[in-house]
This record gives structure tokens, sequence and C-alpha cells, in this order.
């Protein structure tokens, strides 16, 4: 018996076109139709100017994306010190900038609008992933669960500190799901839940109760709404409006939706933020449950095949970044959907490649560009075992 190395036909095009083969499509397929949805829906709800800026930040996104799955991601594991400390320092630098109704969230650039909290999620992703496969060996699972979750929350207070509390919690889901997919145990999770729900209790129970206030007054009305809606709007509060207005619009797109034309809510601007924080709400009112129910199929199509990646990356590293990713986009998805459907507080947090915006569409691209990058490295490790066999 002997060994033969066996070449196959689609190696002969070499390293390019060896990764070109390994992308997987469907990611893409998937984050271009969402794309789509959002110029044709931004277009439509009359912010023309918004969903031309949408179509050039997607553009920039994809190309970022493409040469981020086309090197080899285990490189940036020794980088995490480095992206750590960039973290922190452009969540401290936007506080030099003065923001607009009081938030100061971003660093103003020539012709773009810098959000270092949005760009933080794709680095926290990389650094917590860094740290955890540098740790899980040497630390106990309490240690690195300890560890993990304080390299987490100081980026996350600085960005609450923005104010941006919906942003904040991503970083803490992004750290929940390395921690995650790194194997701690159950009961870990158990006692780190039981702590949530008691520091929970002391920031919005217990602080109120004593006039300390550590939520914004806009938060406090916000978790009133969901909690005691009939009262809250009785009061007249500025986050009931919003909601009954998003849900009108959703109840009133029927199955097929009201059109362009026959879209109130949307054309005459009782809809409030519709580019952005309640763009599904346009897409219920206009294109109706079909519209809502492509959008989550694709949605559906982007998760599944991200989860994918989470089981055939080559490494414990590739692993904790296609989790770390899967986990922002599912968060994202369900918080901001939940919000405007009334079963989760208003955040402000974006429906990645819907909501208009140049960081969130941008940083979403790149993670997914990660993604991609693991997935072509394991097909290439993979068909790198299947050249020599035994015959």
């Amino acid at each position: 018996m002997s060994a033969t190395a066996i070449q196959r036909p689609q190696d002969t095009g070499g390293p390019r076109s060896s990764i070109a083969l390994a992308f997987d499509p469907l990611i893409f397929l998937a984050a271009i139709g969402l794309i789509v949805c959002s110029y044709v829906t931004l277009h439509g709800s009359g912010n023309g100017s918004y969903a031309n800026r949408q179509l050039v930040y997607a553009a920039l996104g994809l190309v970022l994306a493409v040469i981020l799955s086309s090197f080899d991601y285990t490189i940036l594991r020794h980088l995490r010190y480095p992206l750590y400390g960039l973290t922190l320092l452009l969540n401290i630098v936007v506080f030099a900038f003065h923001g607009a109704n009081g938030a100061t969230r971003w660093i103003p650039l020539p012709f773009f609008q810098l959000q270092p909290s949005e760009f933080g999620k794709v680095l926290m992703v990389l650094v917590l992933a860094a740290f955890a496969v540098e740790r899980a060996r040497s630390l106990s699972q309490r240690r690195l669960l300890v560890q993990l979750m304080l390299l987490a929350l100081v980026p996350a207070m600085l960005v609450i500190k923005q104010p941006d509390l919906g942003t904040g919690i991503v970083y803490i889901v992004i750290a929940v799901a390395i921690l995650f997919f790194a194997g701690v145990g159950w009961k870990y999770f158990a006692g780190l839940l039981a702590l949530f729900v008691v520091a929970a209790t002391l920031v919005m129970v217990v602080a109120p109760a004593i006039g300390v206030h550590v939520l914004k007054t806009y938060q406090e009305q916000r978790l009133e709404t969901l909690i005691n809606p009939s009262s809250s709007c009785s009061s007249g509060d500025h986050t009931c409006y919003q909601l009954q207005q998003s849900l009108t619009a959703i109840g009133s797109g029927g199955k097929v939706g009201r059109g362009v034309a026959g879209a109130t809510q949307t054309q005459l601007d009782f809809l409030p933020e519709e580019q952005n924080d309640f763009i599904f709400a346009v897409i219920g009112e206009t294109y109706g449950f079909a519209g809502a129910a492509v959008i989550l199929a694709l949605y559906a199509l982007l998760v599944w095949r991200v989860l994918r990646v989470v089981a055939m990356a080559k490494n414990l590293f590739g692993t904790l970044i296609a989790g770390g990713v899967l986990a922002m986009l599912i968060f994202q998805v369900f918080l901001n959907i939940g919000s405007v459907t009334g079963i989760m507080p208003v955040t402000g947090v974006p429906l990645p490649l819907l909501s208009y915006g140049g960081s969130s569409v941008i940083v979403t691209l790149m993670s997914l560009g990660l993604v991609q990058s693991v997935h072509v490295q394991a097909r290439l490790t993979n068909a790198g075992k299947t050249r020599v066999q035994i015959v």
C-alpha cells in the first residue's frame, strides 16, 4: 500500500479560486437580500436620501466583508490587547464631541458619523473570543466567567453612559454567548442570571424608591410602558405614543399591506423614526404579513448558515467568533422587532442590515465577513485532509 496525492480539478485555480469556492454563498445572499429590502423600504417611505446613502454604506461593508473573508482569522487572536484598547479608546473619545438630544454616541467625520459603540460589537466578539481561548484550559469555569464578564462590563458601562443602554446590553449578550460556546456549565449561568435579577431589582425598584435614579427618565418611561402600558399611556408618555403608532401601522397592513401610497402612518409621519428604530413597522404597514414574513425568512436563513459555521469551525477560536456574531444578530433582531410589537421595551437597537445607519450596516457586514473567514478556513482545512488518501 502507498500514499498517493490526489489533485482535484478545483485545486488547479490556485489559492484565490480555492478561497472563492469555500465561501458560503447563502450568507451573502441573505445579507444582500436584507440590504435590498432596506433600500426599497427607505425609498418607498419617502427617505430617498437615506436609501441612497444606505447603498453606499452597504457597498463599503461588503468590500470589507470580502477582505475579512479572504484571510486567516486566527491572526486576530494575537491582537486581543490592542483591539480591546481600541474598543475602550473609541468609546472614551466619543465623550469629547457634543451629541444630539443629550446623547454623545458619534464621532463626526467629513462624510460619515462614526458610532464607536457599533464598531465595539465586532471588536468585542474578537477580543472576548481570544481571551476565552487563552484562558479556557488554564482557569476554572468560574474564574473564566468572572474575568470575561468583567472584560465586557467595562466597555458596556462606557456605552451605557453615552447613553446607549441597548448596545451596552448587546455587549453583555456577546460575552454570555461566548461563555456558552466555550463550554461553561449551566450552574454558573444560573448564578449569573440570579445576579442579573438582583441587579435589575436594585436599579429599577429599590434605587428609585429611595430617590436614586440610575436610569435616565426616558429609559424608566420605556420600562413603565412595557410593564404597565395603560397607566403610561393615560399620562401621555411619548414612548407609549411611539408604540401605539407602531402597532397601528403593523395592524393596518393586513396580509399583503397597504402599498406605498396607502401607508398613511408612514407617509403622514405618524410613525416615529421610521428609517431606523421602527423600520419593521413600515414594512408591516406597507407590505403586510407577506413582507414581514420575507424579512423573517431572510434572518432565519442567515441565522441557520451562521449556526452551521459554529458547528464546522476548525478550532475553538472560530467557534467562539461565529457564536458571538450569531448571538449579536439574534438578540438585535429579537430586541428590535420585540420593541415595535410591544413585547420588549424600546431601546433604539437597530435592525441589522435593515435600519438606516452607516456604522450599523458596515459592522454587521464585517461580522459576517469574519464568519465567512471561519467557514473558508474550515473548508480549506478539510480539503487539505482529503488530498492524501491510502490506495
